[in-house]
């Protein structure tokens, strides 16, 4: 079976990746990567490398973003990966194509395959977040798939609504997590070598500008910096730079000024890749930000989330994330709080066991 993988940042590989290392060992699939988007970006650190990095037979690469960010630069952007993969899905014929959760840019190379009939299987699709327009693409791209890998049960039962059957709908779990109780993460204190960040106890720090609405990132930003100055006193903070969302360089700009303010208190990374970020997670006091990565994940390294702001609005939640609003003395309160808990010790409602081996099992039997 000859499969294309659909990245367009260091998000969604992280998540293809146990399955990716999986496939490469079976002689039944053929697989070649397709990489576009922030993954060619030297402003998002150009992680193209990684997956040249990890020994794929064959990469595909196009490349279509703008350098801005407004409302108009996006619409360009998403235009000009259609037209990239009008192109590229004209030479290329594959027989199923993976494609991952909500970007617009994944929107945009997925749109350009309906008029070529390509077969899609879509990670992550069902899923809510009101606080954001990926979740216009979410369900752009499920309505375009054949296949659904979906991470929790009410997700299945969301994809069957908008498409009408339950025909190509599986409940696999989050495939991020797969044998994640197995994994050996690296040792933190290497880590810490690697990035230069000082050995000491620290937050873990993920925000994403909020794109209903993005006139108020303006003063998000103010209110993030404003409460990240506090915490920094007594905290490291490590911070994973933003994603290109329609201002997301506002977030960027508010990090380096809390950097040059706090230099030995605050540490910014642009890629930590995602084995280096899961150490970083388990190694954390506690997350604070506005990513789906800690709704995900967090709860499997037994730690607090700060959820802050309506991005994430709709997404099912374990017991471990903490919703506070856009104000200075909630998040720091809320941050406080949630350290003097400790570990989380409750479950994490996307965690399944054999993701893999039962998405393997299912491409294997699917008639196509």
């Amino acid at each position: 079976m000859k499969i294309g993988v659909l990245t367009s940042s260091r998000a969604d590989y992280g998540i293809y990746l146990p399955l990716l290392n999986k496939l490469k060992k079976d002689d039944f699939f053929n697989l070649e990567i397709i990489a576009f988007g922030t993954h060619l970006s030297k402003k998002h650190g150009f992680t193209f490398i990684d997956i040249e990095q990890d020994g794929y037979d064959v990469i595909h690469k196009l490349t279509s973003l703008v350098e801005d960010d407004s409302e108009q630069g996006i619409a360009i952007s998403y235009a000009n990966t259609v037209v990239s993969f009008s192109n590229f899905w004209a030479i290329n014929k594959f027989d199923l194509v993976f494609c991952l959760g909500d970007r617009f840019e994944m929107s945009a190379a997925v749109q350009a395959s309906i008029p070529f009939g390509v077969k899609l299987a879509h990670f992550h699709g069902g899923e809510t977040t009101l606080g954001a327009i990926d979740n216009i693409y979410r369900h752009q791209i499920t309505l375009a798939s054949q296949i659904h890998f979906v991470a929790a049960k009410n997700f299945l039962c969301k994809i069957r609504e908008v498409i009408g059957t339950s025909k190509g709908i599986y409940n696999v779990g989050a495939l991020s997590l797969d044998g994640i109780e197995q994994v050996k993460l690296p040792n933190w204190s290497d880590v810490c070598k690697l990035f230069n960040i000082p050995n000491k106890e620290f937050i873990l720090i993920t925000f994403h500008s909020e794109t209903i609405n993005p006139s108020v990132n303006k003063i998000y930003v103010e209110t993030i910096y404003d409460a990240l100055n506090v915490l920094c006193k007594k905290y490291h903070l490590i911070i994973t730079l933003s994603n290109a969302d329609t201002m997301g360089s506002l977030y960027r700009e508010f990090s380096r000024k809390l950097k040059i303010k706090n230099n030995n208190s605050v540490t910014l990374i642009e890629n930590f890749g995602k084995y280096n970020y899961f150490a970083a997670m388990k190694s954390s006091k506690i997350l604070i930000g506005n990513s789906s990565s800690a709704i995900l994940e967090s709860a499997s390294f037994g730690k607090f989330a700060i959820n802050v702001g309506d991005r994430q609005l709709g997404r099912l939640r374990s017991e471990n994330i903490i919703d506070v609003s856009f104000n200075k003395d909630e998040i720091i309160n809320a941050a406080y709080k949630a350290i003097k808990r400790g570990p989380f010790t409750g479950t994490n409602k996307y965690y399944k066991q054999n993701v893999v081996q039962n998405i393997v099992q299912i491409l294997k039997n699917y008639e196509l």
